[in-house]
């Protein structure tokens, strides 16, 4: 590295920093340099479904972060995995294909002021990169970049589970991704012929590559952002200073630099730079560039509560994979048709539906696994189970993220605040009994479910609530610690364009700029959002 000059410098190549330098740099009169802090994604357990379980906690891949003792999780840490390599998040989530709900959107429409976000606006944005495995239609793009396919397997229990919550009153679905997520079906997953499709091979490889205008600087951390004031007394992001591991270089924008590092990453960036609450920046001896308090607050996090039923008579991950000979049937499987429980994601059965009948739309997200175990990355339980997690999609807790000091290799805090309002903690209670009358249906009966965890014992809503904080975990979907608003909102980090206020050349493309959180998993409305705000970059820089 040296100090160098570009039109438009892009930190972080995860979800959104990829489409973004694949859709910049389509314009070969235009030089891009995209930096990540992480290695490139050649390790191959990025690449097997079923690889999560050596990509999160290792720091090959993952940024190794862990959340402040929590008082809604009764005092607890929880691990709190970031992906730290080409791909970023989506190298190692859980590659669930979900868009959210329209009101999601058009609650962003009413917050920003711009209608830009209402759903119908940010549904072709959905369809521009989509490869559906269906093809196209009224709700989906086929031929895009971003494959879409229906999951490689089935078990007889989560069937059992499906028919069960139908019983229950869930309807059936085949699709979560027109409108409104009710209902309970498979979810569809990003991958291709039984391989994770992530956004590096998606929108990097081979096309960035082969572009002499493109410049990707991996093992490159971001120390700080670059400002400049100008005549009329604004300020101006002009670069940033990048640390390759032993040496500090530079790099320069012209046009912009937009700051992708993810939800945890980006305010973190910002505060170093000294964009953040003056008092926090002040109090590590930061020169303040702009006293802005929204940066780092607004956390929104989706906590699964995980239950756990021991069966009988039906085949489940933990049974299979106890033997070596299961392993070798498994892995064989996979080596022969890419399928079986090496291509499957961490959740395979997804359903939607209400805590309560006070909720209009659904406001609850299963997760739903032929297997158990007590915590992610511990040893599955010896004893036939199925987990049945399940969260609450629109949480009213809000949590932050604060440097701990100036050293930018320092992780910052990270405070979730779960359960923190009366309201979590209600439909945390009334969510584990939509479980329990799930599981008492008909169609489970033969298997004869017993509930492991939390225990039939505990039945109020205080015991409940309590039983959430000492079991729950997240399902590692962090938003809105750069939120976009109205030009009201002194909390609203961006404007709808998700430029940031008070500075010309700064804008932050991911997770971090939702302002409220999506209902389901946020990987793919992050996509959808780098998809625009490229769209808005090249048009900007057209008319300049």
């Amino acid at each position: 590295m040296s100090d160098t000059t570009f039109d438009y410098i892009i930190i972080g190549a995860g979800t959104a920093g990829s489409l973004i330098a694949n859709r910049l740099s389509a314009d070969k009169t235009k030089r891009v340099l995209l930096i990540e802090a992480g290695r490139k994604d050649d390790y191959h357990w990025i690449h097997i479904p079923v690889g999560y379980l050596y990509c999160i906690g290792n720091p090959r891949t993952d940024w190794l972060y862990n959340t402040e003792p929590d008082a809604g999780l009764n005092g607890r840490t929880l691990r709190y995995p970031r992906g730290k390599t080409l791909g970023g998040c989506s190298s190692i989530n859980g590659m669930i294909y979900m868009r959210g709900q329209s009101r999601d959107y058009d609650q962003w429409a009413d917050l920003t002021g711009d209608d830009g976000w209402r759903w119908q606006n940010v549904l072709p944005a959905f369809k521009k990169h989509e490869d559906f495995y269906l093809g196209a239609d009224e709700m989906h793009g086929a031929g895009g970049e971003w494959r879409v396919e229906k999951q490689r397997l089935r078990w007889d229990i989560l069937d059992a589970f499906a028919e069960a919550a139908v019983q229950a009153g869930v309807p059936h679905t085949t699709d979560f991704n027109r409108g409104s997520n009710e209902g309970v079906g498979y979810f569809q997953v990003n991958q291709k012929n039984g391989w994770r499709w992530n956004t590096a091979k998606a929108f990097l490889r081979p096309t960035c590559y082969g572009r002499p205008n493109f410049e990707l600087w991996t093992g490159a951390q971001v120390s700080r952002l670059l400002f400049e004031t100008q005549a009329d007394g604004t300020k101006r992001c002009t670069g940033a200073e990048v640390w390759n591991g032993s040496e500090m270089s530079t790099a320069h924008a012209e046009r912009e630099v937009i700051l992708s590092a993810g939800a945890i990453g980006s305010p973190q960036i910002l505060q170093l730079s000294g964009v953040g609450p003056a008092a926090l920046l002040q109090q590590h001896g930061i020169d303040v560039v702009l006293d802005a308090p929204g940066v780092g607050a607004n956390l929104q996090d989706h906590l699964q509560i995980r239950a756990v039923y021991k069966i009988d008579g039906a085949p489940t991950l933990n049974v299979l994979a106890s033997s070596m000979v299961g392993k070798a049937k498994i892995g064989l499987e996979y080596l022969m048709k890419r399928s079986g429980p090496m291509s499957m994601a961490p959740s395979q059965l997804g359903a939607f539906t209400r805590s309560s009948d006070a909720y209009e739309w659904p406001n609850l997200e299963y997760h739903v696994q032929p297997l158990s175990l007590d915590a992610f990355g511990d040893p599955l339980h010896s004893f036939p189970a199925f987990t049945a997690s399940v969260c609450n999609l629109n949480p009213t807790s809000r949590g932050s993220v604060r440097i701990k000091s100036k050293r930018f290799e320092d992780a910052p805090a990270i405070a979730p605040n779960y359960l923190s309002t009366d309201e979590d903690r209600k439909v945390a209670a009334d969510s584990l009994r939509v479980t329990r009358r799930i599981a008492a249906q008909p169609a489970l009966a033969k298997y004869k479910p017993q509930e492991w965890k939390p225990g039939v014992q505990y039945q109020t809503d205080e015991d409940l609530a309590r039983l959430a904080g000492d079991i729950a975990t997240t399902i590692f979907h962090p938003v809105g610690t750069t939120k976009m608003g109205a030009d009201s909102d002194p909390m609203a980090v961006l404007d709808a364009k998700l430029r940031v206020r008070g500075i010309q050349g700064l804008r932050v493309v991911d997770a971090g700029a939702m302002p409220t959180i999506t209902s389901g998993n946020t990987n793919s409305p992050t996509l959808m959002m780098a998809e625009k705000a490229a769209g808005w970059i090249v048009e900007a820089n057209r008319a300049a």
